[in-house]
């Protein structure tokens, strides 16, 4: 048996203790998960067995031999093999080329690409991957992508494979075809460190638990005598909530609802009501279906059946620039690539979503942008937002975390919407940028703005939100109502175990 050991590790920022005096070990034959809400420290201590991080103190030791990596590279050359979240494969290459690319056979200092092929399905064949080894791989599907990653990394024969959130960005069917080539790595004597969010997976996948919470271990468990409840008191312990401002009410009148909604593989039947000036959460687990609801009621994505009405009135023929004009924003999960354009400037980028707005005619040349009322709306926006910025004419990728965000949303308050739908609206920023943005949501909220949140940090769910729906697999599991429940409650509620 191999054994994976930190002894002591911490690691010190600027101001932040991440790792403090973390000893655990993983052994060979094994699925060791590692889990911790996000900032527990999980990923800092992944970098450092990675190589890409150095520790502040400590030990990390292979089989009982002290290892010092200065980077990733010395930690590959050390049998350390990492499959990230996103893919590093060449969507133009075979499968066989990606799998050895930098060790492509050579014969007459030309490839051989007999033996690369011969090669490449011997490996596949190991791991009972059902793939071509001259399949391109823009042609796999994501799980199958992943599965490539796998094989590529067990090539090297390495000691450790790190696996950082694989299933990710699969859906259910998917993940039960990659969880059975991870099941096969542990005939292979490799230490498997998974990494997950998706705490519904480590009763499918995972043979020990280890916990990280604030930077310090909470402990390991094994899987076959944990309890839903034994992780969440791991990873949460003693959370106080609190709860948002008295004075928000809503009113009964319905501005959205939503009547049996479907997308393949993605959500099935889903039903709701929001009310004039209600903030609605939506919890559920990673790979829920959360994310692409909120894409199909914006029209981003398209959904196989069911029906959408704004204001009393059924919408045909969903598209964003449809349901902007009807009065629908929509804040995205991913600011950097879908919500800002980063060589633009702040003010470009808090005008995208109200151009239309900003234009004016002018006899004979065309539509103009209203230069006055353009600087009113930004003005607004910086002001009213608090957003910190030096000079409007600054790329938008030269802000913090959170002043981007504010950024995101002000860009969508221009469009004066009755709807805001926030996906992910925290994610990245420091405590002071969510309260911030939590003020706003808030804020909107007493306008009589409606507005439904997804966060993957379900005690801002119950720290902000009115009324709370759970998705689980896809389906609506439930209501809740998050004064009368705490998050230990919740996370159950979303992995499902208790009934809501």
């Amino acid at each position: 048996m191999k054994t994976l050991e930190t002894r002591d590790i911490s690691k010190m920022y600027p101001g932040c203790l991440a790792l403090d005096s973390v000893s655990v070990s993983f052994e060979s034959g094994k699925v060791n998960a590692l889990i911790g809400k996000n900032g527990c420290g999980k990923s800092t201590l992944v970098k450092i067995i990675s190589g890409a991080h150095q520790a502040t103190g400590g030990d990390l030791l292979i089989d009982g031999e002290v290892m010092n990596f200065s980077s990733p590279t010395d930690a590959f050359a050390s049998g350390i093999a990492t499959v990230y979240q996103e893919l590093s494969l060449i969507p133009y290459l075979s499968v066989a080329e990606n799998i050895f690319l930098g060790r492509l056979p050579l014969k007459r200092n030309l490839i051989d690409w007999k033996k690369l092929y011969s090669d490449a399905q011997i490996l596949l064949d190991e791991m009972n991957v059902d793939i071509s080894p001259r399949a391109e791989i823009r042609s796999l599907a994501m799980w199958q992508c992943q599965m490539v990653e796998i094989v590529k990394a067990m090539s090297t024969n390495p000691k450790v494979i790190l696996l950082d959130e694989p299933t990710s960005a699969l859906a259910t069917n998917e993940t039960r075809e990659l969880f059975k080539i991870v099941k096969k790595l542990k005939e292979k004597d490799v230490i498997i460190l998974y990494i997950t969010h998706r705490l519904q997976e480590l009763w499918q996948i995972a043979d020990t638990c280890t916990v990280l919470r604030d930077g310090h271990l909470i402990g390991k468990i094994e899987m076959e005598n944990a309890t839903h409840k034994d992780i969440i008191d791991m990873m949460f312990g003693d959370v106080a909530i609190r709860h948002r401002p008295d004075d928000l009410e809503y009113k009964d009148e319905p501005v959205l609802e939503v009547n049996n909604l479907n997308r393949k593989d993605c959500f099935n039947d889903i039903s709701f009501v929001l009310r004039k000036g209600e903030i609605l959460g939506i919890a559920g687990m990673l790979g829920s279906g959360r994310s692409e609801l909120l894409r199909s009621i914006f029209g981003a994505d398209k959904f196989d059946s069911g029906e959408v009405i704004m204001n009393g009135n059924s919408v045909d023929g969903i598209s964003p620039v449809k349901m902007k004009k009807l009065g629908l924003a929509m804040t995205p999960e991913d600011r950097k690539n879908t919500g800002l354009v980063q060589i633009r400037s702040v003010k470009d980028n808090l005008c995208v979503a109200s151009i239309d707005i900003l234009g004016k005619k002018e006899d004979g040349k065309g539509v103009f942008i209203d230069r006055k009322k353009e600087t009113r709306f930004v003005d607004k926006q910086v002001d009213e937002l608090h957003i910190k910025i030096p000079d409007l004419k600054l790329p938008v990728s030269s802000l913090s975390g959170g002043n981007q965000q504010k950024v995101v949303v002000g860009n969508w308050l221009n469009t004066e919407p009755t709807v805001m739908l926030f996906d992910e609206p925290s994610r990245g920023i420091d405590v002071n940028a969510k309260q911030q943005i939590f003020q706003i949501i808030w804020d909107q909220s007493r306008k009589g703005v409606s507005c439904i949140m997804v966060s993957s940090e379900l005690e801002e769910l119950l720290e902000v939100c009115h009324r709370i729906l759970i998705i689980r697999n896809g389906k609506l599991d439930g209501e809740v109502i998050p004064e009368n429940l705490g998050i230990d409650e919740l996370y159950s509620l979303c992995m499902g175990g208790v009934e809501a």
